[in-house]
């Protein structure tokens, strides 16, 4: 999809150079382009290594495990046809809370190890089941809590503020994630999707037997450190010092209270997460600097492996602009998404929000550079960032790991998602910028 894409990109890009006479401006734009991507590639290194070693903190202190059994007694009332020991319903949960923290990397590994215990429960191996159609529509919702690398874009362009999108895409995830269940619970009663009736097309998938995936340990319970009673008491002495100087500012700003509430918040966020992760992790006795320091590392190497999509993506993007194929295609869009009050020149990150999550690296990265990070292009173009999944790299990747013919209803709850995940993004940007 992304091959037909980038084509799609430069041919058109180069048609319409010859047409209005922009080649020059197309031509300049192939090195300008390219250059601008390793720039960008160099200064997300600093942020991405910072907060992905946080997370490592938090990882090694046990704090996924925690949201794993938060999660469990949810999963019980989602998926009432998995028996609540199955492995499936562990592989499911570690699934979703490595994405709640924003470790895509973590979290692929166990959802294909949760479709591979979900065939297992699936009378017709070709066909999927209701709770595999759930699972691929929560699992491309993105629901996740820390948008770190779109944060990290933003810093490396100079943003004044990039932390900004945070809540904002937590809210337009949520949105997403329950657009996808409600959407995957109410298709899949629907006589046109009826597991019965795609049984029927594929009778062969009865005699398959899904491929193993290699083996992933899914904790059934989870063993943290108990607290000690010092670490309970000096982080509530924080918690308290920390309220009590939030509410002196707040009662001391001037003007309005909201958007003195909204200052306060996004200069306090990332310091106070920062100190909470390290705190969290000391109180369970782990070393945070050394674990710091690996997952730092980790950042590091997943910033140099972007470069060569970050080139490609940047290259087709800054020469159809270039040419102004792009101006066309938006003058064309701009009646329709008018009518909801959306922004046609952040229609492009919605589109290949869902197809690609390195072209919409590049997208976005683009988009910045051409309105700035703080304008309301740039933070609604962040925010629907943050808020979908690479919706059709998913399905393929989980489908296919199982060799599923037929998805029934998932695709159409997965898209539902992502339509419900960029009107949440207007929504929840028009609120707050």
């Amino acid at each position: 999809m992304l091959n037909a894409i980038f084509i799609a990109l430069l041919v058109g890009a180069v048609m319409t150079a010859a047409y209005n006479g922009s080649m020059a401006a197309v031509n300049q734009a192939l090195f300008d382009s390219a250059k601008q991507a390793v720039t960008i590639a160099i200064g997300l290194i600093g942020t991405m290594a910072l907060w992905l070693g946080f997370f490592r903190v938090l990882r090694d202190a046990g704090f996924m495990t925690n949201i794993a059994r938060a999660l469990a007694p949810i999963m019980r009332r989602l998926f009432p046809a998995i028996p609540a020991d199955h492995p499936a319903i562990g592989a499911m949960i570690m699934n979703m809370a490595s994405n709640v923290l924003g470790l895509g990397n973590a979290a692929t590994p166990f959802g294909l190890k949760a479709m591979q215990e979900l065939q297992k429960l699936n009378t017709n191996k070709a066909v999927a089941s209701d709770s595999m159609a759930l699972f691929l529509a929560i699992n491309t919702a993105g629901i996740a809590v820390f948008p770190i690398g779109w944060i990290a874009v933003r810093a490396s362009l100079d943003s004044a503020n990039p932390s900004a999108i945070l809540i904002p895409s937590v809210l337009a995830t949520l949105c997403s994630t329950i657009t996808a269940i409600i959407v995957a619970k109410f298709l899949a009663g629907r006589k046109i999707f009826a597991y019965e009736r795609s049984a029927a097309i594929f009778p062969e998938g009865l005699k398959v037997d899904p491929p193993d995936v290699d083996e992933i340990e899914v904790p059934e319970t989870v063993d943290a450190k108990s607290w000690s009673r010092w670490g309970v008491a000096f982080l509530l002495a924080v918690a308290a010092w920390i309220a009590a100087m939030i509410t002196r500012d707040l009662m001391t700003a001037d003007g309005d209270t909201w958007e003195a509430a909204k200052e306060i918040f996004n200069t306090w966020l990332m310091p106070l997460l920062a100190v909470t992760i390290s705190l969290f992790a000391l109180s369970k006795r782990v070393k945070v600097y050394d674990s710091l320091v690996e997952g730092a590392r980790e950042g590091f190497q997943i910033v140099i492996m972007i470069i060569p999509f970050l080139v490609a993506i940047l290259v087709a993007v800054g020469v159809f602009r270039a040419s102004g194929a792009l101006d066309i295609v938006l003058a064309a869009v701009a009646p329709v998404t008018a009518l909801i009050g959306f922004p046609p020149e952040a229609l492009p990150m919605a589109l290949i929000r869902p197809l690609s999550g390195q072209g919409a690296l590049g997208v976005l990265t683009e988009t910045l550079q051409t309105y700035g990070p703080d304008s309301f292009i740039g933070y609604l173009s962040s925010v629907l960032a943050g808020s979908t999944e690479t919706t059709f790299y998913v399905l393929a990747l989980y489908c296919g790991s199982i060799r599923l013919k037929a998805t029934r209803h998932a695709v159409f709850a997965c898209i539902a998602a992502d339509i419900g995940g960029a009107l949440a993004a207007l929504f929840w940007c028009r609120l707050f910028f």
